[in-house]
């Protein structure tokens, strides 16, 4: 039941308000004596519809003035019914000396704390007006409850490492960390057996038919527009090349692209214009043969999927994939973030790791918690905070945990951006259970019928909402109401002191 007046069946220690000579006589003319006018009696009167002014120090100051005219009038009106004349048969019965001072004494020492009763009664006011203006109303304000777990973390990419054996160099073609799409090339693998000799002997043979191919140019008579072009074409991309190696901005392999194309062009006008002459012929031929045993030794690898590539592996790759890192136990994780890498696959042993493709959204952690009582809940999501060289906040999901030797292995799913982590496997990390919840100051909890709750001021009705109490602390009360959608942020809340 909610009552439209929650101040009935308040506590004795609610704070009580003073009120005016005005009201004080109205009482008088209740019966009520003014002695028993005390802070109890008077909120009670207050409680049962008596109106309550605001107080200025002005009207301090005349209720003052009022209270001392009004004790005065009361001493002079003793003092004339002692002094009344009485008849003879009145003065024959007058009491004898002895009892009528006893009278006297007694009359004068109940005047006496009359007047002590109402100094000690504008003291007790004249206290709690200079104290300030307390607030009977706040404002219902959102926060979050939150528990927090340190510990240690293990990232799960989804990446895919590419390996093979018998590598002797890798000539990288894409930018490490950049997003390479599929049959983009990557890198030239070069295998054992190679040796640099075999890449001299091939510029030889390129030395040999650059100075044959200046000799043939400065033979000719008559002007060639094609080869002028094409001598134009590579000149101007060769320079173009030179400011960016030099810090101008741009894509410098797309520049080296663009010269080897023009370079190549110029190759087959000059072939093609000495096509007949067979000492240059001869030189191709050799340079052929030398690119391809040279290439025998050459594997080119592409990118097979739209991904970020990088060539720095750990060598935790195939044991850490999203098909099998839910397997392990605290134990093994723990082992991994020690230092110990898993036993590698069949595939694996004996072969050096080239590059890997990580997918760009989407990994997971692996987190051990020194915690035997928490137990998540699977599928609730947390703030999680991966600390390294700096911090990253992500949002993570409870895939399900495990229990053992002491620890708690939490399996948390991210959904978001991979870059941050790109180079990460093990750090810190603090996970946080957070609770969203209402907070009102402690003294807006009213009970009411053995249920606590909040008083609702909307307009001039008042309704109490009977609510959780999630916790206490500072003077504030965290709170949940009971029925959905009853309570929310910037509500009025009555207080009381």
């Amino acid at each position: 039941m909610q009552p439209q007046n929650p101040s009935y069946g308040m506590q004795p220690n609610q704070p009580f308000v003073p009120y005016t000579p005005e009201q004080l006589l109205q009482w008088q003319q209740y019966g009520i004596p003014q002695q028993q006018f005390t802070p109890e009696i008077l909120q009670q009167m207050q409680l049962q519809g008596i109106a309550q002014p605001q107080v200025t120090p002005e009207m301090l100051a005349q209720w003052q003035l009022q209270l001392y005219q009004l004790q005065l009038q009361q001493m002079q009106q003793v003092q004339q019914m002692q002094g009344i004349q009485v008849s003879p048969q009145q003065k024959r019965a007058r009491k004898p000396k002895a009892q009528e001072s006893h009278s006297r004494g007694l009359g004068r020492f109940v005047q006496l704390l009359a007047i002590l009763g109402a100094v000690g009664f504008l003291g007790w006011f004249i206290l709690n007006n200079t104290r300030g203006a307390t607030p009977t109303t706040a404002f219902i304000e959102m926060s979050t409850l939150g528990t927090t777990y340190r510990g240690d973390a293990l990232i799960v990419r989804n990446e895919t490492a590419y390996d093979d054996e018998g590598v002797q160099s890798i000539e990288y073609k894409a930018e490490e960390g950049s997003v390479v799409y599929r049959g983009e090339v990557l890198c030239n693998v070069f295998s054992t057996g190679y040796s640099s000799k075999e890449m001299k002997i091939l510029q030889d043979y390129r030395d040999q038919i650059k100075n044959y191919q200046r000799t043939l140019l400065k033979g000719l008579t008559a002007y060639e527009p094609k080869l002028i072009r094409a001598d134009s074409e590579v000149v101007e991309r060769g320079l173009e090349v030179r400011k960016l190696v030099q810090g101008a901005r741009g894509n410098l392999i797309n520049q080296e692209n663009i010269l080897d194309t023009a370079i190549s062009q110029r190759q087959n006008q000059i072939r093609a214009k000495f096509s007949s002459d067979m000492r240059l012929n001869r030189l191709y031929d050799d340079e052929t043969t030398q690119k391809q045993r040279i290439e025998s030794w050459i594997k080119q690898w592409a990118a097979t999927q739209e991904s970020i590539v990088s060539f720095y592996t750990d060598g935790y790759e195939h044991a850490l994939t999203p098909a099998v890192f839910e397997k392990y136990t605290p134990t093994e994780v723990r082992d991994m973030i020690n230092g110990k890498r898993p036993e590698g696959t069949t595939s694996s042993r004996g072969r050096i790791n080239i590059y890997r493709l990580v997918k760009k959204t989407n990994y997971a952690v692996l987190m051990l918690i020194k915690d035997n009582t928490w137990n998540p809940v699977e599928g609730s999501t947390h703030k999680l905070m991966l600390e390294q060289f700096s911090s990253t906040v992500v949002n993570a999901q409870v895939l399900s945990f495990t229990r053992a030797g002491g620890e708690l292995l939490v399996r948390l799913a991210v959904m978001g951006d991979v870059t941050p982590v790109l180079y990460m496997r093990t750090c810190q990390a603090e996970l946080g259970e957070y609770v969203d919840c209402m907070r009102v100051p402690s003294s807006a909890i009213y009970e009411q019928n053995g249920a606590k709750g909040v008083v609702v001021i909307n307009g001039t009705d008042q309704v109490f909402v009977p609510v959780n109490i999630v916790q206490e602390s500072g003077g504030m009360t965290y709170i949940s109401a009971i029925q959905t959608g009853v309570l929310s942020e910037g509500q009025t809340v009555r207080l009381f002191r």
